[in-house]
């Protein structure tokens, strides 16, 4: 279990100095929102590009400001982090097969939330409601 996976310590914007490419500011993003380092890299170059020279000045003040991420654990040990584990469509780069199955069963769900919430809207249960509301 990486640092980042156990429910009990809460989530810290730390710089990743083990995966860096300059000074770990990106991959610690990409570890607090859980997205691949290599996507929030080329947000902040896309940033640097047409936030004329700002980004550069949030990047370096962040670089003085946030902490490193421990290299060991409580115990002492280092810490492995799970290779190839991705939960999300667009962190894994999943064939497109295995990608629409997942975004449609999203889909679904979000279709059957919304035929519920159709169903209260027109039905006399919410007509008593909002008569009730309105007293």
């Amino acid at each position: 279990m990486s640092y980042s996976d156990d429910p009990k310590l809460r989530r810290q914007l730390l710089r990743d100095k083990q995966n860096a490419k300059i000074a770990g500011v990106c991959s610690g993003i990409a570890n607090y929102f859980n997205i691949e380092a290599w996507l929030v890299r080329i947000i902040v170059v896309t940033a640097v590009i047409f936030g004329h020279g700002f980004v550069i000045i949030l990047y370096i003040a962040a670089w003085m400001i946030l902490d490193e991420k421990p290299l060991t654990d409580a115990q002492g040990k280092t810490e492995h982090k799970p290779i190839g584990l991705k939960t999300k469509v667009y962190e894994a780069g999943e064939p497109p097969r295995r990608a629409f199955h997942e975004i449609d069963h999203e889909f679904r769900e979000l279709e059957s939330r919304l035929q519920a919430m159709e169903r209260y809207v027109t039905s006399n249960a919410y007509q008593v409601d909002r008569e009730l509301k309105n007293l």
